[in-house]
Formats: C-alpha cells, sequence, structure tokens
C-alpha cells in the first residue's frame, strides 16, 4: 500500500558526514509527520529527528546541532544530513512518515526496513 526506502547509509569515519534519503511511494493522499529513527545492537529504537507537514522540527539532545532533518513535500520525499558523526551514532536508521491513504480513514504510521550507518575509523 505505501512503500519508504531508505538510502544513502554506509560507512564513515569519526567527524565524517552522511546523508540519508526517503522516498514514500504507493497509494498516498498526504504526508504528516516524517522523522527518522534508528535502532544500534541491543538498544531500544530512539528518535533522531522530526519534522511535521509545516515544516517544524524536533531533535534530541543528542543529535541536535549536528543532524537537520528535511523534506520536500511534492516529492514525499524526506532527508536526513548527518554532521559530525560519532562512534556512538551508529546504528540501523529507519525512516517514518505518518500517512493518510485514503480520505474516509486516519493516517497511519509507516516504516522504512532500514539503512546502516557506521561510524568507525
Amino acid at each position: 500500500q505505501v512503500q519508504l526506502v531508505e538510502s544513502g547509509g554506509g560507512l564513515v569515519q569519526p567527524g565524517g558526514s552522511l546523508r540519508l534519503s526517503c522516498v514514500a511511494s504507493g497509494s498516498i493522499v498526504s504526508i504528516g509527520a516524517m522523522g527518522w529513527y534508528r535502532q544500534a545492537p541491543g538498544k531500544q529504537r530512539e528518535l533522531v529527528a522530526i519534522i511535521s507537514s509545516s515544516g517544524v522540527t524536533n531533535y534530541p539532545d543528542s543529535v541536535k546541532g549536528r543532524f537537520t532533518i528535511s523534506r520536500d513535500s511534492a516529492k514525499n520525499a524526506g532527508s536526513l544530513q548527518m554532521n559530525s558523526l560519532k562512534p556512538d551514532d551508529t546504528a540501523v536508521y529507519y525512516c517514518y512518515a505518518h500517512v493518510k491513504t485514503t480520505d474516509n480513514l486516519p493516517a497511519s504510521a509507516y516504516w522504512g526496513q532500514g539503512t546502516q550507518v557506521t561510524v568507525s575509523s
């Protein structure tokens, strides 16, 4: 029904940068909030960044000032620019979107399959 596909993960040295992208496709009427979560081995999934349909953003303290989320609503796409990466940022990163697929039903949450980000020298 709705698919989210992430791209842009990989291996980067500490202090480096990566840009993650997410594109939503399928039966989409509208997209509300979009965001990125991450999950490191042995840890719970945590919020990294979120952006509302009106462009309001929110970040946890752990990434504030280093990560920037953006979206292109016309393309049903979002991105996460990650700078000054640290080994603690190593995780699988998941794209999230709150998607309305019909006018008669409320929006539902959809997730991408994840992309690995490894920060290591």
